[in-house]
């Protein structure tokens, strides 16, 4: 069993679900904000940053509401999951990140998260 803590993160995005949606699941949309350079092959996602390479299968999704990856070298039941949140109200459209961290590396997950959501924000236009 992991040891690893379950987190949540909330961004309120300016953009369609459907045009957020293919910056979570398409190689080329991954690619512009998450990490250096991503390909897939089928549901395996192989996600490039510095050189460095990390696989993640593609588990599951739904089109313009989630995706859900898990890192190919952890053997436990952790994941990163992307969902889309409309509000009905206010129509206002969140992308809401889980992710697991070890308890030291917590802080350091939420950052990275934050920084990367920033970069999506950049690429899409939102503030």
């Amino acid at each position: 069993m992991s040891d690893k803590i379950k987190f949540e993160l909330e961004f309120v995005i300016q953009a369609s679900p459907q045009l957020l949606y293919q910056y979570l699941v398409t190689p080329s949309g991954l690619s512009e904000w998450f990490a250096d350079n991503v390909n897939s092959r089928g549901e395996l996602f192989s996600f490039i940053w510095d050189g460095s390479e990390e696989e993640a299968k593609l588990i599951k999704r739904k089109s313009d509401e989630f995706v859900k990856f898990a890192w190919e070298e952890n053997d436990d039941d952790t994941f990163f999951e992307m969902k889309i949140i409309v509000d009905e109200i206010t129509k206002d459209v969140s992308l809401f990140i889980t992710d697991f961290a070890e308890e030291d590396e917590l802080d350091e997950a939420k950052m990275l998260w934050t920084n990367q959501v920033s970069d999506l924000k950049q690429v899409l236009g939102s503030r």
